[in-house]
C-alpha cells in the first residue's frame, strides 16, 4: 500500500495557518461527508487542505476505500472518472470541469478499438491517464507507480498493447524485456523537457540526483539517477543521502517534497535553460490543465455540488474490471 501523506489540522497541522476560505472547505467537507483528494501536481493552497495527496496509484486506492457521500477529486477529469468508476454510487465532482489531459485526448475510444479489431491476440494495458471509455476497452490499468509490475504478470502468450503514453510504455518495455506495441501518445508537459535542460542543471549543480518521471523522453531518462513515479520520486528523496535534487516533472511536486523533506533543496530543470524557453514566459514544468483547479473551484464544487463527474452504467462496468485487476495486482 502507497503511503500517502494526509495534509488535515488532525495530522498535527494548527488551524490558525489557514485562511477564511480554507476554513469554509473544511466546514464544507464535514457537512457533506466528502474527502478531498488531491494530485501532487495541484497548487500547493489545495494540497494542504486535502485529505490524501498522492499520484494516480495511491488516489485510487484512498477512492476504493473511503467511506465518503462525496469525493471532491482536485485533478483533472479522468482522474476524476476513475474515482466515479470505483464509486458509482457516491457523489464525484471535479473542480473544474475544463480540467483536461492531453494524452488522455491523444487517445479516442474509437480508434482503440479499431486497432484492437486488427489483432484479436492483444492483451491492451491502459495508463491510467485515459478516458473511461478505453479503460472499458482493456485488460488492465496501471499507473507510472506498478507499471513494471503488471506489465510482468500481464500473459505470456498474449501480444501486448500499451496505451496511451509511448514514453512510459517505452521504459516499461526497458524494465521488463516484455515487447509491447505502443500508442503514440505523449504528455505535453514531460515531452518539453529536453536532454540539454538536465546537462546545463548537471553542471550548475553537480552534486544534485537527478529524478526523472518515466513519461519524459528517453534521452531525459538516460541522464537520470533514478526514474520513477511520482509518489516513489518523493520516497526516493527522503531516502536518498543527497541533499539537493533537480526534479524532472511536473512542478506541483515540490511543495509536497519541501514538506516532507524540509532539510533538502529541491529544483526544476527548465529554469537552468531560461534563454530557451517561450518568450509567453511559459514554464514547461508546469501543466496547464492541473492548475485550472483553484482553492476558489473547490469551495464553489462542494457548495453546489457540481461540476458532478457522470458515467453510462455500462462504461462503468466494463470499466471497473480492469481497475479492479490493477488494485488486485498492485496488492500483491
Amino acid at each position: 500500500m502507497i503511503d500517502v501523506a494526509e495534509m488535515q489540522p488532525r495530522a498535527g497541522m494548527s488551524k490558525n495557518k489557514f485562511t477564511p476560505l480554507a476554513h469554509e472547505i473544511f466546514t464544507l467537507k464535514k457537512q457533506l461527508n466528502a474527502v478531498i483528494l488531491a494530485h501532487n501536481y495541484q497548487v500547493p493552497e489545495i494540497q494542504d487542505v486535502a485529505d490524501f495527496v498522492g499520484d494516480s496509484l495511491g488516489l485510487a486506492q484512498q477512492a476504493a476505500k473511503t467511506d465518503a457521500d462525496v469525493i471532491v477529486f482536485c485533478g483533472v477529469h479522468f482522474m476524476a472518472e476513475t474515482a466515479k468508476i470505483l464509486n458509482p454510487n457516491k457523489i464525484v465532482v471535479l473542480p473544474d470541469r475544463d480540467a483536461g489531459c492531453s494524452l488522455e485526448e491523444s487517445c479516442p475510444a474509437e480508434k482503440l478499438a479499431a486497432l484492437q479489431a486488427t489483432n484479436p491476440n492483444f492483451w491492451t494495458i491502459a495508463y491510467i491517464n485515459c478516458s473511461a471509455a478505453v479503460k472499458a476497452l482493456c485488460d488492465v490499468i496501471v499507473t507510472s507507480g506498478n507499471a513494471e509490475k503488471i506489465v510482468n504478470a500481464a500473459p505470456k502468450d498474449r501480444d501486448l498493447l500499451f496505451v496511451p503514453d509511448e514514453n512510459l510504455g517505452q521504459w516499461v518495455m526497458e524494465q521488463t524485456d516484455r515487447k509491447m506495441t505502443l500508442w503514440k501518445g505523449n504528455c505535453y508537459a514531460h515531452v518539453e523537457f529536453q536532454r540539454e535542460q538536465v546537462l546545463a542543471a548537471k553542471r550548475q549543480f553537480p552534486d544534485a540526483k537527478i529524478i526523472v518521471h518515466p513519461e519524459s523522453l528517453r534521452e531525459v531518462r538516460d541522464l537520470a539517477d533514478a526514474v520513477c513515479s511520482t509518489e516513489k520520486m518523493i520516497t526516493f528523496c527522503k531516502n536518498d543521502s543527497a541533499k539537493r535534487f533537480v526534479i524532472v516533472t511536473e512542478s506541483g511536486i515540490i511543495h509536497r517534497m519541501q514538506k516532507e523533506c524540509p532539510e533538502k533543496e529541491f529544483l526544476c530543470a527548465p529554469v537552468f535553460n531560461a534563454m530557451k524557453l517561450p518568450t509567453d514566459g511559459c514554464r514547461c514544468s508546469e501543466c496547464k490543465f492541473m492548475k485550472m483547479n483553484t482553492l476558489e473551484k473547490v469551495r464553489d464544487c462542494m457548495k453546489n455540488l457540481a461540476p458532478r463527474v457522470e458515467l453510462p452504467k455500462e462504461i462503468i462496468e466494463r470499466a471497473r474490471l480492469p481497475m479492479e485487476r490493477m488494485l488486485e495486482i498492485s496488492a500483491r
